[in-house]
């Protein structure tokens, strides 16, 4: 499937190909950019999620490229205390404006899935004095 629209595929002085895999790594990007994203997820049947580590930015993304138009899906994980709908949003937003920015192609369509929340870990709260006796 091409990338790009037809008027873009042969310039004066050769070809522009743009690589679905790249797609997925501009929609990851603009994913881990949105505040309240945790990391994300292959999916229910991909294994394990990934928290924010940045070594492979297109998982959790899957993109369908036609001539002039993209689709993306993406799963995350979200912090635990942020709105799920605004950072869905956010999400959606970020990922349509930088696709269509960096590629020249049209968004159609941006679906984000939530496949979980992350908590941050419990952080102890209480500090005992070891002098201290509890009586």
């Amino acid at each position: 499937m091409s990338t790009v629209p037809n008027e873009f595929e042969r310039t004066d002085i050769g070809e522009i190909q743009i690589a679905p895999e790249v797609i997925e790594v501009i929609a990851g990007l603009a994913t881990v950019e949105v505040k309240g994203v945790a990391g994300m997820s292959a999916g229910f049947g991909g294994g394990i999620a990934e928290l924010l580590g940045r070594k492979n930015l297109s998982k959790g993304v899957k993109v369908q490229v036609g001539q002039r138009e993209a689709s993306v899906e993406v799963s995350v994980i979200i912090e635990y205390g942020h709105r799920l709908p605004e950072v869905a949003s956010e999400i959606q937003r970020n990922i349509k404006r930088s696709i269509e920015m960096m590629t020249g192609l049209n968004v159609i369509e941006v679906n984000v899935h939530i496949h979980d929340v992350h908590f941050k870990s419990a952080e102890k709260t209480e500090e005992t004095d070891p002098g201290q006796r509890v009586k």
